[in-house]
């Protein structure tokens, strides 16, 4: 179940990641450009995962081997299973927090038209979010066995979006260069890409198998797309995230 369930978590990052974030660049500020900012994020992010101590996942035969060996082996297997989950939990929430920034830009920007406005778009967002959360507690509630501190992760990571209305409201008023703002967005779709391909998909894989992790995977890019449809017919046509 915990790898189907990481494989629909890893489409809904894929989704966010080429269908909104990189596709979102590309229109804005060209094909190019949009590119050298996505990859710029592949590899700051991959350079920064460097240095974050990764425990190695391993693989079902040394599994079986340990269990054989005695019940240390298998608890040792465990916890090097949950240490891996919550890792990609953390990243999945650090990534989910960077894509909330513009949201909370954009609930701001929708409120400043009128309070009908910025209710509609801030209740479309908040079900938008609902996937989002699913996909930073699920592995941290598996890791901890706490839903504590599942809800307090998913909880921090939505903080970012009233973060933004800060950053908007305060640090850049009306002074903010859409092209560098468009470009730092595709350069987070980067860094989602990069944490679904080098985190979340191998841990489906290891735990549904790739058949079925696949399917999730795609399952999970439908919702999402879905979702962000919904969310862009609910935006006035002036705006866009």
């Amino acid at each position: 179940m915990l790898g189907l369930l990481q494989g629909f978590a890893a489409g809904l990052m894929l989704s966010i990641s080429f269908l909104d974030l990189a596709h979102n660049a590309i229109n804005s500020i060209g094909f190019l450009k949009a590119n050298l900012w996505f990859f710029g994020g592949v590899i700051f992010f991959a350079i920064i995962a460097n240095f974050i101590p990764e425990p190695s996942l391993a693989p079902s035969s040394d599994v079986k081997s340990k269990k054989k060996g005695g019940d240390e082996g298998g608890k040792d297997t465990l916890k090097k299973h949950r240490r891996q989950v919550l890792y990609s939990g953390i990243v999945t929430a650090i990534g989910i927090s960077l894509h909330n920034f513009p949201e909370g830009m954009a609930v701001f920007l929708g409120s400043m038209k009128g309070l009908r406005v910025g209710v509609n778009l801030a209740l479309a967002i908040a079900l938008h979010n609902i996937p989002e959360g699913v996909a930073v507690a699920l592995p941290v509630y598996f890791a901890t066995q706490s839903k504590w501190q599942a809800f307090k992760l998913a909880t921090l990571s939505g903080f970012a979006e009233p973060l933004g209305v800060i950053i908007v409201a305060y640090l850049f008023p009306s002074s903010l260069n859409p092209e560098i703002l468009e470009g730092l967005l595709g350069a987070v779709g980067g860094v989602m890409a990069f944490l679904t391909l080098h985190e979340m998909l191998p841990l489906a894989f290891d735990y549904a198998g790739q058949k079925q992790a696949i399917k999730a995977v795609f399952l999970g890019m439908a919702f999402m797309s879905a979702s962000l449809y919904f969310l862009e017919i609910s935006l006035p046509a002036e705006m866009s995230l």
